[in-house]
């Protein structure tokens, strides 16, 4: 069971999400809240997997709330209706996975806490092209910088030529959670397709050149 925290200053809002994800099997909502000092305590009290976080909020905003989770901290998404370029970076580079516009669809709020549940991103085409562009223009840039742990790992066995059943297998992750982190990648590296992932992580050293096959079937 996921459980979500609900994080938004405006009521309306948090009743629409909570009445989203309680008709979703195998997400609950473990409880909701109006400011970032009660997102922190509630965070420490109920110990949710995964928190959908609004950026402005009287007080204590979202960004504030990303840099004091500590060790332990739970799966970020910010959901929000402001898009100004440094602040998303910034919330990415503070460790939340997804950013996603309040307008974005609901079967894509779900995809993205199932897949923040497992450590994987769900980002809009905006966003994954913004950070692209802030990571080439910022000198000689680490392309696996934006990548999750999570997504490392799926990296990796791509680069190995492992199809996403194997992967799912390997990991013990589901083949349509693999295929979100798969997604993710591509955007984050700004590649086309799978084998260009791959070929990024071998030139990034995830594996070594003898135990590349690149033929997965995906």
């Amino acid at each position: 069971m996921i459980r979500v925290l609900i994080v938004d200053d405006h009521e309306v809002v948090r009743q629409g999400l909570r009445f989203v994800l309680e008709q979703v099997d195998g997400v609950e909502v473990a409880g909701e809240c109006a400011t970032g000092e009660q997102a922190l305590a509630l965070v420490r009290a109920l110990r949710p997997a995964v928190v959908l976080l609004d950026l402005v909020m009287p007080g204590m905003d979202g960004l504030d709330v990303l840099r004091r989770l500590g060790e332990g901290r739970p799966a970020v998404i910010v959901l929000t209706s402001f898009h100004e370029d440094d602040r998303i970076v910034e919330a990415l580079r503070l460790g939340a996975l997804s950013y996603l516009p309040k307008t974005t669809p609901v079967d894509r709020v779900v995809e993205a806490v199932r897949a923040a549940a497992t450590g994987g991103s769900v980002l809009e085409p905006r966003i994954a092209s913004l950070l692209v562009r802030r990571m080439r223009g910022s000198g000689p840039p680490d392309p696996l910088a934006a990548l999750t742990p999570r997504e490392r790992e799926v990296l990796t066995a791509l680069a190995r030529g492992r199809s996403n059943i194997e992967i799912a297998r390997s990991l013990s992750l589901g083949k349509e959670t693999v295929k979100t982190h798969v997604s993710s990648i591509l955007a984050k590296l700004g590649v086309a397709d799978r084998t260009q992932a791959a070929i990024v992580g071998l030139q990034q050293g995830l594996v070594p050149l003898d135990e590349a096959l690149l033929d997965g079937d995906g």
